[in-house]
């Protein structure tokens, strides 16, 4: 449904709309199957409730954009006082970020800092971090400081990125992230890019998808398939079977509340599950782009959204 898709993705950047459903009961209530809740100690009960039925978690505190270093700095905080949370609760998570959330678009540079800083925290830990990528403007730039960071020994092996299969160039990106053995996690791609950058049709999405899929699970390396098509977790697990790759080379990622039932299945066949579980009050991005990715969740949302 691409103009249900282009018209979330719009809407998602409306600031009216953004402020009043961040800023309401209603607003926060539509979030709840999506949003873990506004604060750190919200996000470590679903990750405690999620481990305990066998599923690891990554955590990520919501924000995108600043418009100032204080303001990066502070988002930064946040993860921060995650990591030690993490360690001090033994909740077997890591986490997430976008470098935009860390004033990318203000300074690089500033971005870069405080990445360093995060996984070099995370190491100290015992975690690790991953950036997640954004729209395909900041995708050289975000690779760019991922490959640095990881080249620093100190640094290997903490830090991975997300790759998205729309994009023409993901194959040629994932070639050289192995090379440098770096983890991935790959994903479809939730922006509304053009068709100079992405492929357009959806079919060529989803090969693309199980193409990089093949090239990932056969390196050495941990990589997260990041999907809730079970025609893409098919292929991966028919291509794992038939070429000797263990369940535990592997994880499956999934957002949560978004296909339970699926997560506790793959769970239960013995595969490495992995929830996306997302936390705090700028929601509505990232609950906007959800319903884009996914019509049936808009269905979900209005059959269950005035139950008791």
């Amino acid at each position: 449904m691409p103009v249900l898709r282009s018209a979330f993705i719009a809407l998602s950047k409306n600031r009216t709309l953004r402020s009043f459903c961040e800023n309401t009961r209603f607003g926060r209530r539509m979030s709840s199957r999506f949003v873990a809740g506004m604060e750190i100690g919200d996000a470590l009960r679903v990750a405690e409730a999620l481990n305990q039925q066998g599923m690891l978690v990554t955590l990520d505190s919501l924000g995108e954009s600043v418009s100032s270093e204080v303001e990066a700095h502070s988002a930064a905080e946040i993860y921060h006082q995650l990591l030690d949370s993490i360690e001090r609760n033994k909740v077997n998570a890591n986490i997430s970020v976008k470098l935009t959330q860390m004033g990318l678009e203000l300074s690089p540079a500033l971005a870069e800092g405080i990445a360093e800083s995060l996984a070099t925290h995370a190491h100290s830990k015992g975690s690790f971090l991953r950036i997640d990528m954004e729209d395909s403007s900041l995708t050289q730039v975000t690779l760019d400081i991922v490959r640095r960071l990881n080249a620093r020994a100190e640094l290997k092996g903490s830090i991975g990125i997300v790759i998205q299969s729309y994009l023409y160039r993901s194959q040629a990106d994932i070639e050289q992230l192995i090379a440098e053995g770096i983890r991935v996690r790959l994903c479809k791609g939730a922006y509304k890019e053009p068709p100079e950058v992405a492929f357009p049709a959806k079919a060529d999405v989803d090969k693309n998808y199980i193409r990089l899929s093949k090239m990932l699970l056969e390196s050495p390396i941990y990589h997260g398939l990041a999907t809730h098509d079970e025609a893409m977790i098919a292929a991966a697990k028919a291509f794992a079977k038939e070429h000797g790759i263990e369940p535990s080379h592997f994880e499956f990622q999934m957002l949560y509340g978004v296909r339970r039932d699926l997560q506790r299945r793959l769970v239960g066949e013995g595969y490495n599950v992995r929830v996306y579980v997302p936390f705090g009050r700028e929601w509505y991005p990232y609950f906007m782009r959800r319903l884009a990715e996914r019509p049936a969740n808009v269905i979900f949302l209005a059959k269950n959204f005035f139950r008791s």
